[in-house]
Formats: structure tokens, C-alpha cells, sequence
């Protein structure tokens, strides 16, 4: 077998995204958002600056897009990130139904409110666990 070489460096932290520069990319916050939009840099910290950014939201068999411009990133937010081909990303999720970004915040309030309803009775009918 050939003799090791020298010790190799790990890399620099944050330089895998160098790659993903000038990309369009899509970044899930630990608060579950989803954001798309082109990466234009970042630092050490993985804090990056995304243009032309929007937020995917998806609510049932439907999806929209709210645009959001230039958006910044904190590094601790960040769960998740990925490349997108840009096709695939204007035709949105498969199976899922495009809706206007008014639209789908109607419909994302809807579901919140829903989801809310749905706790208020369920707490409610709390008291039928200490009876068993």
C-alpha cells in the first residue's frame, strides 16, 4: 500500500456553500418555512442573503408562492438546504395546485384557524383522560 500522505485540513466552516452560489436553492427554517430564492453569499456562520426570495407555502393539495425580495438568513435557522432546478421549481410540487400568493395566505389563515378550533375542542374533552 502507498505510504499516507500528509494530514488533510478539514474545510474552512460554511465553504460547502461556495458551490451554491448564484443557484436558486430552497431553505427550511426551524420554524418550518420554506424559502426559495438564489443565493448570493454568505459568511462563516452559514448567515446567508438570498435574492429574488419567496416563501413556499403549502396548505392541503395546493401551494403559492409570496414573494419577498432580498431575504436574510441566520445560520442558527437554518434546518435544511438544498439546490433546485429552476424548472422543477416553477412547476412547483408534484400534484399540488398553484394558487395566487393572496390566495394561498386566505387559505394558509383558514388552516390556522381551523388547526386552533381543533385544539380549543380537544382541550375541552381533556377531562375524559382522568377518567380512565
Amino acid at each position: 500500500p502507498p505510504p499516507p500522505g500528509p494530514p488533510v485540513d478539514p474545510p474552512p466552516p460554511g465553504s460547502a456553500l461556495v458551490d451554491e452560489v448564484d443557484k436558486r436553492i430552497l431553505v427550511v427554517l426551524r420554524d418550518g418555512r420554506k424559502i426559495l430564492g438564489i443565493l448570493r453569499s454568505f459568511d462563516q456562520f452559514s448567515n446567508m442573503v438570498l435574492v429574488d426570495a419567496c416563501e413556499r407555502v403549502i396548505v392541503g393539495d395546493t401551494f403559492g408562492d409570496v414573494p419577498l425580495g432580498s431575504y436574510i438568513v441566520r445560520g442558527e435557522n437554518l434546518v435544511l438546504l438544498g439546490a433546485v432546478d429552476e424548472a422543477e421549481s416553477e412547476a412547483g410540487p408534484p400534484g399540488l395546485r398553484r394558487l395566487s400568493a393572496d390566495e394561498i395566505r386566505v387559505a394558509e389563515m383558514a388552516e390556522k384557524q381551523s388547526n386552533s378550533l381543533k385544539r380549543t375542542m380537544l382541550a375541552r374533552f381533556d377531562f375524559l383522560d382522568d377518567l380512565s
